[in-house]
């Protein structure tokens, strides 16, 4: 169990260090990091490549973190595979987050931690992919919607009395990701300008001059 725990983990960490965008981006001619937010994620890539270009790079983040999770339950007993199948998930998503083949810097790891709900638990996975399509209709906000899906995540493992390992994904993943999105929150925390007091449209008052 050991051994294939510590080699599984270490293959679903490569796996998931594997920077998606940053390489479709160098066949479409672009690196997503020089713009919009800079993040290697499909929302980005998105915006600085296209639907096409971020689409792809969505099912292949996903993959990434549902081939390791698939692995597991292939590889190991039984009475391990839980265990093994949540540790190596979370491993994808962090590799993910801190790639080794970007100096420790990754994306976010939202659509990795998909990927790998889906292969623990999938009627999590899709309960949260449905809110989170929702809030990002409503908000026109994609990491609001990421947020909430976390939220979810936790929510559903534990409400849903899921295995001990899947409510430790659960647990970790959200940690991580809302962690990777400090700067989202931030900016979601400054006031609108809409919630800022107007400024005094009165004319100054003019100084009597002297005589």
């Amino acid at each position: 169990m050991t051994v294939t725990l510590t080699a599984l983990c270490a293959a679903a960490y490569l796996l998931g260090g594997v920077p998606t965008g940053v390489l479709l981006g160098r066949i479409a001619g672009r690196d997503p990091r020089a713009g919009g937010s800079g993040n290697i994620g499909a929302t980005n890539v998105t915006r600085t490549l296209g639907r096409a270009w971020g689409a792809a790079t969505l099912v292949v983040d996903l993959l990434k973190g549902l081939a390791p999770v698939l692995a597991a339950h292939a590889l190991a007993d039984a009475d391990d595979t839980r265990a093994l199948a949540a540790a190596a998930g979370l491993a994808a998503v962090i590799g993910h987050c801190y790639s080794p083949f970007l100096r420790l810097r990754g994306g976010k790891g939202v659509a990795t931690a998909f990927g790998a709900m889906l292969g623990l638990a999938w009627p999590i996975a899709v309960l949260a992919a449905v809110l989170w399509v929702a809030v990002v209709i409503i908000s026109r906000v994609a990491a609001l919607g990421s947020l909430a899906a976390m939220a979810c995540f936790v929510a559903a493992a534990f409400l849903d009395d899921r295995p001990t390992a899947v409510q430790a994904f659960a647990l970790l993943t959200a940690a991580l990701v809302t962690a990777r999105h400090h700067a989202n929150i931030r900016a979601l925390r400054r006031p609108l300008p809409s919630d800022r007091p107007p400024r005094s449209t009165k004319p100054p008052k003019r100084r009597a001059a002297r005589r």
